[in-house]
């Protein structure tokens, strides 16, 4: 069992009525208090049992893994094999490769990765025909209350956001509110290295992705600002082949749609990333927001 976050005795009885007896629960849990994920390993093989942090987080997962993971290709996205909604737990089959967050690639290597990534989302995201009409509704309204939510990410940061940058903020805010409608799709909502997974074997890579506890329908763009503030930052040729293996260019509304994004997403990253001890996503923030203050000048 894990030192660091040991599994509840309940989880683990409940783990035991779905997959048998279980000989051992190790926390592969992400570094912040939120995540309970555990790698639990029986007689029948490998299942990963999960905790949400919230019952909203729970409903997405849930519904992510019922509806949109069995139409991914085998292998490259877990797959549902139990949920309690009293505990908000799930047991999820395995997605097989290393974490990519950990790999050291080639530059060509990234480019191999970044367009099986857009491969991989642009079906997750599936097509216009795919989403209903209450789906491209909550879609819409994903975008207007991003825009709408700047203010309270600048409350909540107080003076950790410089005037200069809370200006930028709402700059960004104000123009995302005045885009027009933007292709949805079902997104993934964390989609970011941490979240990636490589199988690689001399005869083929594959992709795959997990964490699927923000998927809910949205701008299909939302899922690109994590790569936009992060690996794709003084690296056109990812973006450009992350966009190869999507399968389409993005739209005048989108790019700008991205920007606006980007910077509240910094916004918010800096509000928590300071008090919860977390430098490397506030540093980031900080840089995205830098690198976009010229559009608000």
């Amino acid at each position: 069992m894990s030192d660091t976050k040991p599994i509840s005795s309940a989880l683990l009885q409940w783990a035991q009525t779905v997959v048998g007896p279980v000989h051992l629960a190790r926390d592969v849990s992400h570094d912040r208090p939120n995540s309970l994920v555990w790698q639990v390993r029986g007689a029948t093989g490998v299942v990963f049992a999960k905790v949400a942090p919230n019952p909203a987080s729970f409903a997405r997962d849930t519904r992510a893994l019922r509806e949109v993971a069995p139409g991914m290709e085998p292998g490259t996205a877990p797959l549902l094999l139990a949920a309690d909604p009293l505990q908000q737990a799930l047991l999820l089959s395995p997605v097989h490769g290393r974490r990519v967050k950990g790999l050291s690639l080639t530059p060509a290597e990234q480019r191999i990765l970044h367009r099986q990534a857009g491969r991989w989302v642009r079906r997750f995201h599936g097509g216009p025909g795919e989403l209903s009409a209450q789906d491209h509704a909550d879609a819409a309204a994903e975008v207007a209350r991003a825009a709408e939510g700047a203010e309270k990410h600048l409350d909540r940061a107080g003076d950790l956001i410089s005037s200069k940058d809370r200006r930028t903020v709402r700059w960004h805010a104000a123009a995302l509110g005045r885009l027009g409608p933007l292709p949805a799709g079902y997104i993934h909502g964390d989609f970011r290295e941490r979240n990636w997974l490589l199988d690689a074997s001399p005869a083929a890579w594959v992709f795959g992705a997990v964490d699927l506890e923000r998927a809910r329908p949205h701008a299909a763009v939302a899922d690109l600002v994590h790569l936009a503030g992060g690996p794709w930052v003084g690296r056109p040729d990812l973006q450009q082949a992350f966009l190869a293996g999507y399968g389409r260019t993005l739209t005048d509304e989108e790019r700008w749609a991205l920007r606006c994004l980007c910077a509240l997403d910094a916004a918010s990253a800096i509000s928590w990333g300071v008090p919860n001890g977390d430098r490397e996503i506030v540093e980031a923030g900080r840089a995205t927001l830098a690198r976009l203050e010229v559009q608000a000048a």
